[in-house]
């Protein structure tokens, strides 16, 4: 098995599945300490600024090719995480515990990306090369995959986002909001 095939696989069935894992720990972190009651809505804010820095490009990346101009949205999106990420620390740690575990969630969260990032250059050297010298090989322009993944890994990865990511963090947007707010929490036992 070829160099490129065990990065690429590495990619799609370990550090992937790996960073959504985390992104759920966290929630369920979150969850347990209630930040709606203590950090409130502008956490969950930026919470959601995270997501779409890293879940754009990566949603770009499972259906774009990958060249110069997708090189530089993943790094700049990683760039602007890694600034919300401090934003993020410096106001939730003010105002509530962040426990060890997860301290440790975070460092997954942060690494992976950047794991994902230097993995995905390194498949696209060429690419990756002209983008840092701004030579003529780059190209800067959003085309469609040559050869696309796989439907099947593609929808996976869409649901496993949607039910890892998406609804538990809109939910925690939406129980921050609704705490702030004063608005009661739907009674489901009438």
């Amino acid at each position: 098995m070829s160099a490129h095939v065990l990065i690429t696989n590495a990619i799609l069935y370990v550090f992937i599945p790996l960073w959504l894992l985390a992104g759920f720990g966290d929630w369920l972190f979150h969850r347990r300490t209630g930040i709606s009651h203590n950090a409130g809505l502008k956490e969950a804010v930026l919470h959601q600024l995270m997501l779409a820095e890293v879940g754009l490009p990566l949603l770009a990346g499972l259906f774009l090719e990958i060249n110069a101009l997708l090189l530089a949205l993943m790094i700049a999106g990683f760039l602007l995480h890694e600034a919300t990420v401090l934003w993020d620390l410096r106001y939730a740690s003010s105002r509530r515990t962040i426990a060890p575990g997860e301290q440790i969630v975070h460092s997954y969260q942060e690494l992976l990306p950047l794991i994902l990032l230097t993995l995905v250059a390194v498949l696209h050297w060429d690419q990756f090369r002209a983008l840092l010298t701004l030579s003529g090989e780059a190209r800067f322009v959003f085309e469609w995959k040559r050869d696309p993944l796989p439907a099947a890994y593609v929808w996976t990865v869409i649901v496993a986002g949607v039910l890892l990511i998406g609804i538990p963090y809109t939910e925690e947007l939406w129980r921050c909001w609704r705490d702030r707010h004063g608005v009661p929490p739907l009674d489901t036992a009438q």
